[in-house]
């Protein structure tokens, strides 16, 4: 099978990036299987198991899928006269009024059943890009990994949560001072922030740490964060929202709306066993895993059948932001 991967970025990512590194981890993992992986992707792309072609954003998609082509894996919406069989995965949260692609396939179950489908395959991470972490060392730290500057990933509740159980918090992703969020500043020193990270620097930062606090305030698709942090021993902190209840088990982290039962979990978060952590991630969340689970659904479409019998759509019109307590 010659699949096409479509995503209008750089790839591969030098720092973030996250679904630029879903996308590389795909494409890498099916020409590992013995198909052949092509990239149409943004100018100043290289990949060395793949075939690039980079995307003009001034012509139809269409016009650039080559002939030999046997199926595409899209990151946004097909144009209508879209001339090859596709799969599209559907990244984040659509407008409650958007009606989706037939060929649309989520990232957690949840994502799915939000949006009336059945459709979905968890992202995978290649671990081989990660270094092995150990679990004996001291651990000095929690973590809060997502782009601070979004209010719904609520950086704000991270700071609150490891101050109130006296703990050190590195945020990645933000500024102590951001003007996007109508001019936030951060005082307290317990925080330090890093800004965009990644490779080494990232890696560091969540081989000492204890824990990631993640209380978001909607319903996360998926959270790639989430799986990182796992992956190197820490456990997880967060809100009961999307897809957390179903990748956050008892074993590995605690879910709460309220934020003093948040810290005081994060007190006693030696409960946590880091070692078992990294097992779960590792056993769970493969780039293998999530490339056979998309051979399904191209084997599907290539053979002419449509993954979702109606077209999905938002089941609800979610609040903007979730119900979150501040005690």
């Amino acid at each position: 099978m010659h699949i096409l991967i479509f995503h209008n970025a750089v790839i591969p990512a030098l720092e973030y990036g996250g679904t630029e590194r879903v996308v590389w981890w795909l494409g890498k993992e099916l020409t590992q299987m013995g198909h052949r992986v092509s990239f149409l992707v943004a100018k100043g792309s290289e990949c060395p198991f793949a075939e690039v072609l980079f995307y003009n954003p001034e012509l139809s998609l269409s016009l650039q899928i080559p002939d030999y082509i046997d199926v595409v894996h899209l990151s946004i919406p097909p144009p209508e006269d879209f001339p090859k069989p596709y799969v599209y995965t559907v990244h984040g949260n659509p407008r409650a009024d958007e009606v989706l692609d037939q060929n649309a396939v989520f990232v957690s179950k949840n994502h799915a059943e939000r949006h009336n489908s059945t459709a979905y395959v968890l992202n995978g991470i290649d671990f081989e890009d990660y270094p092995k972490p150990s679990f004996s060392h001291q651990r000095g730290h929690t973590h809060f990994l997502a782009n601070a500057s979004w209010r719904v990933k609520n950086v704000k509740g991270a700071i609150h949560i490891a101050k109130k159980a006296n703990e050190k918090l590195a945020v990645m992703g933000g500024h102590r001072l951001n003007f996007k969020m109508g001019f936030r500043f951060t005082p307290d020193r317990h925080v330090r922030f890093y800004g965009m990270v990644g490779g080494r620097v990232k890696f560091d930062l969540l081989h000492r740490s204890k824990a990631l606090l993640f209380p978001v305030l909607w319903h996360e698709p998926f959270g790639l964060a989430i799986v990182e942090s796992l992956y190197m021993g820490c456990s997880i902190l967060g809100t009961p929202y999307g897809s957390l209840p179903e990748i956050v088990t008892p074993e590995v982290g605690f879910l709460s709306i309220s934020e003093n039962e948040l810290a005081e979990k994060l007190k006693n978060i030696a409960q946590f066993d880091p070692k078992i952590c990294h097992e779960y991630a590792r056993d769970t969340f493969t780039s293998r895993q999530m490339a056979l689970g998309y051979l399904q659904y191209f084997e599907m479409v290539l053979s002419g059948k449509k993954i979702n019998s109606v077209a999905p759509k938002a089941l609800f019109d979610y609040p903007k932001f979730l119900p979150y307590e501040v005690n």
